[in-house]
Order: C-alpha cells, then sequence, then structure tokens
C-alpha cells in the first residue's frame, strides 16, 4: 500500500488527506473560512493565509488519527504548490517541507487545477475502487478563480487548452449573487433561486469570442446582469425595487448564459481533439445544471464523464493525494528548493 498526506492551502480552504493507492480517502480533514470573509464579499488573502497557520497543525492532527495511519507509514508528502493565491501557497509548501524533510520522505508539489480533474477518482469505500479514464481525455475545471479546459494524455501528461481571458465562471456566480443580495459564497444561493426562475424571461449574453476558440469571457456577462438589475446607469435602482418572481428569473438566466459556454466549448473540443472521455472538478462542478450539461455533452459525443462527488468539487486535500499517487508511481518527486507559484 502507498499512503500520501497532502496539504492544501491555496485559497480559503485549509486542507489535510491521507490518501491509499491514490484512490481510498482515510481521512480528509476541512477548514472553511467562508465565515471570516463573508463580510468582505470575498476573500482577503491576509486573513486567509493567517487562518491556514492556525488551523494546519491542528488538521495533520486529525488527518493522521482520522485514517489510523501513523506518520511512519506514509510513503510521501504532497502539497498544493501552484497556482493560488501566493501567501497562502508558503504556509502549505512550508509546512510539507518541513514534514518531508523531518521524516526524510519524498515531497511532490502538485498543481491545484490539475487535482481538481482528479476528484472524480476518490472513494471512501474500500469495495469499489474507480475506473480511471480513456485516455486523451478532455479536462474542465470550473472554479472561482479559473474556468480551463485541459488535454490529458494521462494524469501526469497535461496542458492546458482553453482558460478564461477575464474572469472565472465562479467569481461570475459570486458576483451576481451579490448583486442580488444574496451573500458570499453565492454559487449554491444562485441555484436554489434560480428553481424558481424562468431562465428564458431575460436573455443575457452567452460570449463565445471567435469561432474557433476554447477559451472564456464572464466579465460581459456580469456587467449585463448588473445592468440589468440596476439601470443603464449602474444605480438607478435597487434590488428592493424587484419583485421575487423578477429576482428568480434573473438568477436562472444569469445561470443559463453562465453554463451555455460551457457546452458550447465542450463540442469545440471533442470536435477537434477527438478525446474518450471528460473529466470535471472545481467548486462549480457542485452546480446542478452545470453537471447536466456536461452529461448531456458527453452523452451526446458517446464517451463516459467523470465529475466528483459534491464532498470532493471544492478545494480538498484528497484530490491532491490522489494524483501525488502517480507522481510518486512515475518517479516525479520534488526537491526542497519546491517554489510557491501563484500563475501558471
Amino acid at each position: 500500500m502507498t499512503n500520501i498526506l497532502a496539504i492544501e492551502t491555496t485559497c480559503d480552504e485549509t486542507a489535510v488527506a491521507i490518501v491509499t493507492d491514490g484512490w481510498l480517502v482515510k481521512s480528509n480533514a476541512v477548514s472553511s473560512q467562508v465565515q471570516l470573509h463573508q463580510q468582505y464579499g470575498g476573500v482577503v488573502p491576509e486573513i486567509a493565509s493567517r487562518a491556514h497557520i492556525e488551523w494546519l497543525n491542528r488538521l495533520i492532527d486529525d488527518a493522521v488519527q482520522q485514517s489510523q495511519c501513523p506518520l511512519t507509514n506514509l510513503n510521501a508528502i504532497a502539497v498544493a504548490h501552484c497556482p493560488g493565491l501566493v501567501g497562502c501557497l508558503i504556509v502549505g509548501v512550508a509546512a510539507a517541507k518541513t514534514m518531508a524533510f523531518a521524516m526524510r520522505t519524498p515531497l511532490i508539489g502538485i498543481n491545484h487545477l490539475h487535482a481538481h480533474l482528479y476528484g472524480g477518482f476518490l472513494s471512501s469505500d474500500p469495495t469499489s475502487p474507480p475506473r480511471l479514464p480513456d485516455f486523451p481525455a478532455l479536462g474542465l475545471v470550473v472554479s472561482g478563480g479559473h474556468t480551463s479546459l485541459f488535454h490529458l494524455n494521462s494524469f501526469i501528461d497535461i496542458r492546458r487548452i482553453g482558460a478564461t481571458v477575464d474572469d472565472a465562471i465562479g467569481e461570475a456566480f459570486d458576483k451576481t449573487a451579490a448583486l442580488l443580495g444574496l451573500g458570499y459564497p453565492g454559487g449554491a444561493a444562485i441555484e436554489k433561486l434560480a428553481r424558481q426562475g424562468d431562465a428564458h424571461a431575460i436573455n443575457f449574453p452567452v460570449s463565445l469570442l471567435d469561432a474557433e476558440s476554447l477559451d472564456f469571457s464572464y466579465s460581459g456577462l456580469k456587467t449585463a446582469v448588473r445592468y440589468h438589475l440596476r439601470g443603464r446607469r449602474g444605480s438607478e435602482r435597487s434590488i428592493d425595487d424587484l419583485t421575487p418572481q423578477e429576482l428568480a428569473d434573473a438568477a436562472a438566466a444569469f445561470q443559463r448564459a453562465a453554463v451555455a459556454p460551457i457546452r458550447i466549448k465542450l463540442c469545440r473540443a471533442m470536435q477537434r481533439y477527438g478525446f474518450r472521455s471528460i473529466l470535471v472538478g472545481g467548486g462549480v462542478s457542485a452546480n446542478h445544471a452545470l453537471r447536466q450539461t456536461v452529461q448531456q455533452t458527453a452523452d451526446e459525443f458517446g464517451v463516459p464523464v467523470s465529475m466528483p462527488a459534491l464532498a470532493f468539487c471544492t478545494d480538498n486535500a484528497a484530490m491532491l493525494a490522489g494524483l501525488a499517487f502517480h507522481r510518486l508511481a512515475a518517479g516525479l518527486t520534488d526537491s526542497l528548493n519546491l517554489p510557491a507559484i501563484a500563475t501558471v
């Protein structure tokens, strides 16, 4: 058995997990910082970094106790070292380096976005190991900071083929939720309100960029929602002037316009590269409308799709440990000079 402990501190979740043989989750300890950042309507990097320092040692202890896997049985230490908020990354990378050095255990740096694509291959049930995907695979990461497409020849041979040119889909959800008075974070609140609305009541723009593009853009959609809710000058009325049904219609129409480009870009990528499977990950992959759209697209092309269980959609360390198993098997370990990299 190969046991890997992983540390996740890229943004506003502190997480530690231990995973066996790349799929069996023995522990998955997560501390969310949502309450710390709610009053600001978004993540404050300095606050996030300090919270990681406060929680990380406790979560390492929790993960070890939950897994019943002593530190002496660990085969490697993995850590998300890119991309993310650099102050947050430094906390996790420093902790992972310290553990690897003290335990004389291999250190494995993990790209956080690549790890999201592994979320669908994790399980807590020792009797049901997941079936690995057919390659080449098309990867879709949808989160607060990223909307990206990837070409995977394997779990360790990954290249980006599309990304947002401005705002990410998750940011668009959060900003629209703020405009609707739904608070932060906004994804789940918008999805709940959208169930009561008419998705075709408002014709919000669907940004496709040029005819061959695999990139995304959400800044225009955010602006369109603001003008619709607040008037063309952005301050002519407030949400108090709108009926509950009008607000629900706005949420539903926004969600439709946000998800529509996903389907179109998936189809373009499938037609261009002939992928044999689709992998999805990231916090927005918890959205039912998006999951349904991806599944329909996969069905049309006759390929399997892998989407994470809801517990593994948002940032977690289990996905890092799972991916690290494949890097360790390939001999891809890192030195204690592993850098924390904000962007990739």
